[in-house]
């Protein structure tokens, strides 16, 4: 039983313990995430053996920001490898350095609108602009994909208004901050389970400790993957 709707994030210390737990996943996941803390123990490294190998498909989580020709060239070098996602934020000149350097390539361009962590008073002491976080989102969300990116990265909680938005039509959501119902939010602040997401407008959903930290990790995400089983088919 697989379904790519389900990207499970190895949010473990190395590669090796990476590896560990997507052959302990075996078949039942075909699509992982690997993060920018992994970066500096082998990321890189398992990203190309699960993607060569083990024929996984794979989202780099790097959610890079920098000048535009900065971008351009990290994504260029990163676009060799054949993965299938990778994040910038979603600042429209990030966007459109990003998919420059993508070209040629098949990896898809996700924006970062505002991280799942963050609240109102996270934004505040960031000082960004006034405004409801759902909205501000959604208008980052906008100016993403007018800029040309292949998809949005934003809380399960958006999903809905951004699949709303004319420009989102054909576009990936891929929403981070999925716990299934009972488990713990960890540092997350705006989730909701699997299949709201999903039906919400979800593309994909992200799961990362409600698998790494169960007791039998396969048996955790076949749970998640039964739940997404109700609710229809890929969008994109």
């Amino acid at each position: 039983m697989s379904d790519d709707r389900l990207i499970v994030a190895l949010d473990v210390p190395n590669a090796l313990e990476g590896l560990k737990m997507a052959e302990t996943l075996g078949d039942t996941v075909s699509f992982y995430k690997i993060g920018l803390g992994m970066l500096t123990t082998g990321g890189l490294a398992l990203a190309n053996e699960l993607k060569a190998e083990k024929g996984k498909r794979i989202f780099l989580d790097m959610k890079l920001f920098d000048i535009g020709a900065t971008v351009e060239a990290a994504v260029r070098g990163l676009a060799q490898f054949d993965l299938d996602f990778l994040t910038v934020h979603g600042d429209p000149h990030v966007i459109r350095a990003a998919k420059e350097g993508a070209a040629g390539s098949n990896m898809k361009i996700l924006g970062v609108t505002i991280l799942t962590s963050l609240d109102r008073g996270d934004l505040d002491d960031c000082l960004i602009r006034d405004g409801a976080v759902p909205d501000l989102v959604v208008d980052r969300a906008g100016r993403a994909l007018d800029a040309g990116a292949d998809g949005i990265i934003a809380s399960p909680q958006e999903a809905a208004a951004i699949r709303a938005l004319p420009e989102s039509d054909g576009r990936l959501i891929v929403t981070p901050g999925v716990r299934p119902i009972g488990a713990e939010l960890g540092d997350q602040k705006r989730v909701a389970t699997p299949l709201s997401a999903i039906s919400d407008g979800a593309d994909h959903v992200v799961v990362g400790r409600p698998i790494r930290d169960a007791k039998d990790r396969k048996a955790a995400a076949e749970a998640i993957l039964s739940e997404l089983a109700t609710a229809g088919h890929n969008r994109a």
